[in-house]
């Protein structure tokens, strides 16, 4: 069974998604902790699961350096990121760029899920970006968190085509839709070996 710590900045839909699929007994994962860097309302998602769950915020600490270190802490009591089978940290809507340190200490068994096709439209503006570029498709990447912004290895894909008018929250509302089921859908794939990630070691 893989360990999964998630971490949220928001509502905590895909975090809700995961929990969801962990549900069913033949889902080969399961969340033992939720993190944010903020008071999140996706917490509450946790808290009706009985998933552990902790806030670590920036302002607390004199760098993000210090900030990393204080959330790699909090994830490691819980068993994700020691020992023989490390488990996986899922970004699922945190709204930060986590520190080099904290990359290096779990990465690449640390994901993301980014609302564009990568390595198109990286950033935190991606769909506003997409759509000012004019571009007649974009969608939701699963990739591997490395030390750049949205620069690691690409896991998963997943297309979405962009409707002629469409508003920028209605076209990042489609994406999502696609995007819950393929985050739960790659997770599956790492834990039972269809993805490997050691070979982005």
């Amino acid at each position: 069974m893989l360990k999964l710590a998630v971490l949220i900045s928001g509502g905590g839909s895909n975090l809700k998604a995961i929990i969801e699929a962990a549900g069913d007994p033949l889902y080969p994962a399961e969340v033992v902790c939720v993190g944010a860097d903020t008071d999140a309302a996706g917490l509450a998602h946790a808290a009706a699961a009985g998933i552990p769950h902790f806030v670590i915020r920036p302002s607390d600490y004199d760098s993000r350096e210090e900030w990393g270190m204080a959330l790699a802490a909090a994830i490691q009591e819980h068993g994700v990121g020691t020992g023989p089978n490390p488990g996986l940290v899922v970004s699922a809507g945190l709204m930060r760029i986590l520190p080099a340190g904290f990359v290096r200490e779990f990465s690449p068994n640390l994901i993301n899920t980014h609302p564009a096709l990568l390595p198109l439209f990286p950033g935190a503006h991606a769909v506003r970006d997409a759509l000012a570029a004019g571009a007649t498709e974009t969608g939701v990447t699963v990739h591997v968190i490395d030390e750049g912004v949205d620069t690691g290895p690409v896991l998963r894909q997943s297309v979405v085509e962009i409707r002629e008018g469409e508003p920028e929250d209605g076209l990042h509302e489609r994406i999502k839709q696609q995007e819950r089921p393929l985050l739960v859908d790659t997770i599956r794939q790492i834990a039972t070996g269809e993805l490997d990630l050691s070979q982005f070691s």
